[in-house]
Order: structure tokens, then C-alpha cells, then sequence
């Protein structure tokens, strides 16, 4: 399988929702749905609008599979305004938003290629610090994932009333 990674725009916003859809149909199917509910995501206005605005912030990536889209990140200048009670990193940052791939292409190495292509993206910018913060609650695979491609655990949270639980992950490139 050859993987490409090109930046995308607004054209392929049906395609990271039917991403963001496909993770939550795998995680619900595993019975992990803490993470991001059990109803797909792109019936959620908020997540369209946060696709959008993450866009029209920064720069979405896609890495395709044979041609076909198969993962995507998006990366800014900041965290999102959930995390707005945490301490800023006193530096220049690049940050991840939206990290996923249709999970037909699971074990192909998509969301560690776009991991590597942010971490360059990175520091071609001149920035030194990459940070990134996901779901940490039932088995912390995710908060593994990261660890495994390079990231630090730097500091946990909650948000919302649900309490739901975060990591905030961080690394040097």
C-alpha cells in the first residue's frame, strides 16, 4: 500500500466526518464510548463547525491509501478553548486537532505517518514544540498511541460537566 500525505481544504470535509464517523462506529463496536459518544459525529453541528474553524485555523492534512483518504490531522497555532484553564506553554507551538483515519485502513501505519509529517511541518516553521490531547479514560490505549509515536504525558484534565477525561501530550521536534 503506498501512502501519501497532501494538505487538504474544504472540499474534504465530507471525507474527515465520514473519518470522524467510522471511528466512533469502531469504538461503539468495542464498546468504548466514552470517547466520542455512540452517534456519528458528523450529525453533530458542533463537530462540523470545529472541523471547519480548525481548517480555517491552520492546515488539515490528509494521508491517502492507494489514492483513496484514509486519515487525517489537522494542525494549528493552539489548543482548542476547552483547554483555556491550562498554563500556555510559554513558547511558540504547533497543535494537533481531529487526528483519525477510516478504520477499514487500521494497522497501516496512516495515523503515525501524519503524526511524523506534523512533527516535520513543525519544525520547517521553526517551532520546537508539538503538542497534542485526547481521550484518557476507559484503557488509555490512546494516551499509549501517542506515547508510542513520540509524545510526553504533560498534563491531565476534565471538561464539561460529564468530567470527561484528558491528557494533554507533548513533543519536542
Amino acid at each position: 500500500m503506498e501512502i501519501t500525505i497532501r494538505e487538504g481544504g474544504p472540499d474534504d470535509i465530507p471525507a474527515i466526518l465520514g473519518m470522524l464517523d467510522s471511528c466512533v462506529e469502531w469504538l461503539v463496536a468495542q464498546g468504548r464510548t466514552g470517547q466520542w459518544g455512540t452517534q456519528p459525529l458528523s450529525q453533530s453541528p458542533k463537530t462540523v463547525e470545529s472541523v471547519g474553524r480548525y481548517m480555517g485555523e491552520g492546515s488539515v492534512f490528509l494521508a491517502e491509501a492507494d489514492g483513496v483518504p484514509a486519515a487525517t490531522l489537522t494542525l494549528t497555532d493552539s489548543p482548542g478553548a476547552y483547554l483555556a484553564h491550562l498554563s500556555p506553554p510559554g513558547e511558540p507551538e504547533r497543535y494537533i486537532h481531529w487526528l483519525a483515519s477510516d478504520r477499514r485502513f487500521k494497522g497501516h501505519g496512516l495515523g503515525s505517518a501524519l503524526l511524523t509529517h506534523a512533527a516535520e511541518e513543525t519544525r520547517q516553521a521553526g517551532v520546537g514544540l508539538l503538542r497534542v490531547d485526547c481521550y484518557a479514560g476507559d484503557d488509555g490505549k490512546l494516551v499509549h498511541y501517542y506515547e508510542a509515536n513520540g509524545f510526553t504525558r504533560t498534563e491531565a484534565f476534565t471538561v464539561g460537566e460529564n468530567r470527561w477525561p484528558g491528557q494533554l501530550l507533548a513533543r519536542r521536534v
